[in-house]
């Protein structure tokens, strides 16, 4: 019945155009597409990992937040908006709670929480409840998007 109805809508002249116009007004009023991520972490490894990132604020003091989960062989898109900063800082534990980055590599000590947090500043962690950790530094370039792969530490 529906079926029937329809085809004599669309049937004719005025109904084709009638039926363009419902297909060009739905594209116009659709999204463009999907929003880009403008910072992902993509995890190349065989484990879930959980991630947190500091950038510094638009006043210069550096905000720590977590926790992002990435599955094994997963990408999660961390921040939204174009970067503004050329550095941004990135922790990562396991399963188990324990850091992945090892060794002698470029970052800094902030803050984390055992749960979800928002956390402003660097200083005192442990006086301000919270553990402090060393965040690895990556140079975004300047560019507006980046994306950082997190691999087995023996594949490279």
């Amino acid at each position: 019945m529906i079926g029937q109805a329809f085809r004599f809508v669309v049937s004719g002249r005025a109904g084709r155009a009638l039926l363009f116009f419902c297909v060009v007004a739905a594209a116009a009023l659709s999204p463009a597409g999907p929003a880009r991520a403008q910072f992902a972490v993509c995890n190349q490894t065989l484990d879930a990992l959980n991630l947190a990132i500091a950038k510094a604020g638009t006043d210069g003091t550096i905000v720590s937040e977590g926790w992002w989960t990435v599955g094994a062989n997963r990408c999660v898109d961390v921040l939204k908006d174009e970067l503004a900063n050329k550095y941004i800082y990135v922790y990562a534990t396991d399963v188990f709670g324990q850091p992945i980055f090892a060794g002698d590599f470029s970052g800094y000590d902030m803050c984390v929480a055992p749960k979800r947090f928002t956390i402003e500043g660097t200083d005192s962690c442990w006086q301000r409840g919270f553990q402090k950790v060393r965040f690895l530094e990556v140079d975004t370039k300047e560019q507006v998007r980046w994306t950082l792969f997190l691999k087995q530490p023996d594949s490279g």
